[in-house]
């Protein structure tokens, strides 16, 4: 007799999802990442405190050497401030990635499972939380220095938060594809100036045509724009130049 044996076909087995690749787990390793980044730079007083005190420095020299006549100082106070914010940001966007090439948390970092942009996010949003935020929050009274008035502070802090975090967006791609190279300080300023000077017209103009009743919704709804595409695009764009430098090594 023949015995029929009956083979049930095997499941091929399913993988289980690693925990590090989920939502969860990549909310944790975000926040994870942007609290060690806030705490090194909290720890590394020059990388936010250099910034902070020279915008202090260069807005307050203007009024001692152009004089304290009011309408003059109102009239450059818009330029003063965004031109003396955006050299601040540029002053910090070199030690962005420094640190961490040297001692390899960057390699480590293009080698974990986690989409790399979504880590470039953290470190960018570490970045701004250290640098821009500082200057938002001094640039009322260096506003009243200036002799703007207390009803244009509103538009100016907006404006600034908006272009200060649309500058360390775009810088950090500058300072992605300069980390490692020797004297990259001088290239990163010739390869992100001419991307930061939309955000200087705009944020300075959004001022200027309060200071003369006009409507400003125009070029904040720009630095808007501005902020919401480099949120999208510069992440990515980072992560790349960083696994292009990581595989060049």
């Amino acid at each position: 007799m023949c015995r029929v044996i009956d083979r049930q076909p095997q499941s091929p087995d399913v993988a289980e999802p690693d925990i590090s690749t989920t939502v969860p787990g990549l909310a944790k390793t975000f926040s994870s990442l942007l609290l060690r980044d806030l705490t090194v730079s909290l720890r590394r007083g020059h990388q936010w405190l250099n910034p902070l005190l020279f915008f202090i420095i260069v807005v307050s020299l203007f009024p001692l050497g152009i004089g304290p006549e009011a309408a003059t100082l109102q009239l450059i106070a818009p330029g003063v401030i965004w031109v003396s914010a955006l050299l601040a940001t540029l002053l910090s966007l070199d030690s962005l990635f420094t640190t961490d090439h040297a001692d390899g948390t960057l390699e480590q970092l293009v080698l974990t499972p986690q989409p790399l942009s979504v880590l470039m996010l953290a470190k960018i949003l570490a970045h701004w939380l250290m640098t821009g935020v500082p200057l938002i929050l001094v640039s009322p009274l260096l506003a009243l220095f200036l002799q703007l008035p207390m009803d244009s502070l509103p538009v100016l802090a907006l404006s600034l938060a908006l272009g200060t975090l649309s500058l360390s967006l775009i810088g950090a791609i500058g300072a992605a594809l300069t980390v490692g190279i020797r004297h990259g300080g001088v290239l990163l300023s010739l390869l992100i100036l001419p991307l930061f000077v939309p955000i200087l017209i705009f944020g300075a103009g959004a001022l200027n045509s309060y200071q003369q009743a006009l409507p400003v919704e125009a070029q904040l709804s720009i630095l808007a724009a501005i902020a919401v595409f480099s949120l999208v695009l510069a992440p990515p764009a980072v992560a790349v130049a960083v696994k292009i430098g990581a595989g060049n090594e």
